[in-house]
């Protein structure tokens, strides 16, 4: 008994199933190289930074600034930047979600009317079919009965040659299908590319994530920091208008000359002058606040132009050890899922190489008169398996597989590279951490030392027992003291907030609450 070819493509998929492998190389996550203990920790032991737990993911809030955490929720929510990478996430999957598609079998409706001149009357001219027709009816030597007959036969004849000359319309309605065989993995294979570089997509923008909100931190530690320092410029040009009025009452006292008089107005209008870079730094910092919430520049000055200290750092840092590093920072999870998606990638590239079987078939209904469409006598189908077998290809399929080894080899350098710029990045951030704290432990004694020694000038100047000289240096000297003290505060708590984000924190309680 002759079997069905639905039958027979039955009992064939179970064993297309079981003998389907998945050609190229499986991927393993990569070991980082990383040391047991931070070298800045072994060096110079200090108990401001502990390896005995990870870093907080919020490590912002360690500010304890209620208007910082604020900006930064502001930020994660209405950022363009964030946003747009969002988007390529969402472009991404939906590349996952067509490679998955291409693993599925495809079905497809169709219908068509056409009306068509198939052209037969020529044809049958040509053959001589209406001369036969021609000569039954002039056929002079039949009986007037026979002559009746062939008159009609005749007619016959040339009103169905007519018949079958005239436009044709054809109804047609049906459904075609096709599905290629995943033997060898192509296609899993695509799929799993496409995954992994939709997981480079996320981690991606975890790594904006992390930029942005160091940014936002930075940006705004520096506000503090020049309306820090304006204040005390402010109080610089104070001090300087109060030795003024000191000279000018010594001058008309005679106890000094105008030259002096001179001097301490010169210092009092370099002084002045030297206020508005602050101005600017400060409006330019609210501008760029406003501009990474999301915001037009100008719709944080309220909120933002009160003058707050630099946030103080906190006594201890957690960071962890060397060995977590790679799960917490996003750029070496992107190199991981890039090196990913190019192992798949040499999947893709060896399974040209095999055959390519498909099944196609379709099955639908054609009539000439659409009220006979529904009539299942007017069905037709076709079905079958085929298969591509690559035999020449020049070249191509060893050069593609050539360039995915190549590529994946790449991939291995980038992972590599990765984690070393990370390792030396947190280095660098601790190491910058821990000598601009003893720096600014040391100016905090130089201002307090400068405060005194101006503090002495003026007393001696004042009863006479020594020079203007002597007060305008120790004028000078303290306001270079006062300076270096709040720029080093503020490179201290910038060197915290690059520390923490070479830690990797902030995508992780985050990443979650993006639009």
């Amino acid at each position: 008994m002759t079997r069905h070819p639905v039958t027979r493509l039955l009992h064939f998929l179970p064993l297309a199933a079981l003998t389907a492998c998945t050609v190229g190389p499986n991927f393993t996550e990569p070991k980082p190289e990383a040391p047991a203990l931070w070298n800045e920790q072994a060096r110079n032991p200090q108990a401001a930074i502990t390896v005995q737990s990870d870093p907080d993911p919020r490590w912002w809030r360690a500010f304890n600034d209620p208007i910082l955490d604020s900006l930064v929720a502001r930020t994660v929510a209405g950022n363009l930047d964030l946003q747009q990478a969002i988007l390529r996430i969402a472009q991404a999957r939906q590349n996952e979600a067509a490679a998955r598609g291409t693993t599925l079998p495809s079905i497809g409706a169709s219908g068509s009317y056409t009306r068509q001149q198939l052209g037969l009357r020529g044809i049958l001219e040509s053959r001589g079919a209406y001369d036969a027709a021609k000569s039954i009816r002039g056929n002079q030597d039949l009986e007037n009965q026979e002559a009746g007959l062939s008159d009609r036969v005749a007619n016959g004849l040339t009103s169905g040659l007519n018949s079958a000359t005239r436009p044709v319309s054809l109804f047609q309605a049906g459904f075609d299908a096709s599905w290629e065989l995943d033997l060898f993995g192509k296609g899993r294979r695509t799929v799993e590319q496409a995954a992994a570089q939709s997981q480079a997509a996320v981690e991606s923008t975890n790594d904006a994530l992390v930029s942005l909100l160091a940014e936002v931190a930075q940006t705004y530690v520096a506000l503090h920091g020049a309306q820090a320092m304006q204040a005390s410029q402010q109080q610089n040009v104070d001090t300087a208008r109060e030795i003024l009025r000191l000279t000018e009452r010594n001058r008309a006292s005679g106890l000094t000359t105008q030259i002096d008089v001179e001097r301490q107005r010169a210092q009092v209008t370099s002084n002045e002058a030297q206020l508005q870079p602050y101005d600017r730094q400060v409006q330019q910092a609210m501008n760029r606040l406003a501009v990474l919430t999301g915001q037009p520049p100008g719709t944080l000055d309220a909120e933002l132009s009160a003058a707050r200290p630099i946030p103080p750092t906190p006594p201890t840092i957690p960071v962890g050890l060397p060995s977590t590093l790679a799960r917490r920072r996003p750029d070496i999870r992107r190199a991981e899922a890039n090196l990913h998606a190019a192992t798949a990638g040499i999947g893709v590239a060896t399974s040209q190489f095999y055959p390519s079987i498909s099944l196609t078939g379709n099955l639908g209904l054609r009539a000439t008169d659409a009220d006979y469409l529904t009539n299942w006598a007017s069905h037709f189908y076709s079905f079958g398996p085929s298969i591509s077998i690559p035999i020449f290809q020049g070249g191509q399929l060893t050069a593609n597989l050539r360039l995915a080894e190549a590529r994946q080899k790449e991939a291995a350098l980038a992972y590599r590279g990765a984690v070393l710029t990370a390792l030396a990045e947190v280095e660098d951030a601790m190491t910058a951490y821990r000598t601009d704290r003893l720096q600014r432990d040391k100016l905090d004694e130089t201002v307090k030392s400068s405060e005194t020694a101006l503090y002495l000038a003026r007393n001696r100047y004042q009863n006479g027992l020594s020079s203007f000289i002597e007060v305008l240096d120790a004028q000078r000297s303290l306001v270079s003291a006062r300076q270096q003290q709040i720029q080093s505060t503020l490179s201290l708590t910038t060197d915290l907030i690059a520390l923490y984000k070479a830690l990797g924190g902030g995508w992780q309680a985050e990443s979650s609450a993006t639009p």
